[in-house]
């Protein structure tokens, strides 16, 4: 029998993941400690603690045919590991990276949220390092002024 179907990644399991709480869908008859012990044998970590929900299949509608027919139930577990563990499945790289203009002077990114949760990236010029550096009119070359690209997503 398999006890460990797939890893459950959604947002809600990514915030959880970095709490120490990571979510697997598992086999229906599979028991808890069943299931610690297929966790610890395949991420060779230490099992705290199993939390076991039945998540019951929702009854939908066949358009085409005008009949009901009810999804799968299906069964997931909340595996607690033990402190400074993790399993890498569930990580996501952290890659920083330096945004700078073609003269080579580094742009400053801010990040915020709108109302309905979507992502606005705002791009900044950062200032200039000493008066020198400034143009008076614009006459010399093309200053970079302030760029802003908004990057909306759900």
């Amino acid at each position: 029998m398999i006890i460990l179907k797939r890893p459950i990644i959604t947002e809600k399991s990514m915030r959880l993941a970095s709490a120490g709480l990571y979510t697997f869908e598992v086999d229906k008859d599979a028991t808890k400690p069943m299931v610690a012990r297929a966790v610890k044998d395949k991420f060779n970590v230490s099992v705290l603690s199993v939390k076991v929900i039945r998540i019951k299949g929702q009854t939908k509608t066949q358009r085409t045919v005008r009949k009901n027919y009810k999804a799968s139930d299906i069964k997931k577990a909340l595996i607690k590991v033990g402190i400074g563990q993790k399993i890498a499945i569930f990580e996501t790289p952290k890659e920083e990276v330096v945004v700078t203009t073609a003269e080579g002077e580094p742009i400053m990114l801010r990040e915020k949220k709108d109302l309905l949760g979507r992502t606005k990236v705002k791009v900044e010029r950062s200032p200039a390092r000493n008066a020198s550096q400034r143009v008076a009119g614009g006459a010399v070359g093309a200053a970079p002024t302030t760029q802003r690209k908004v990057i909306t997503g759900k």
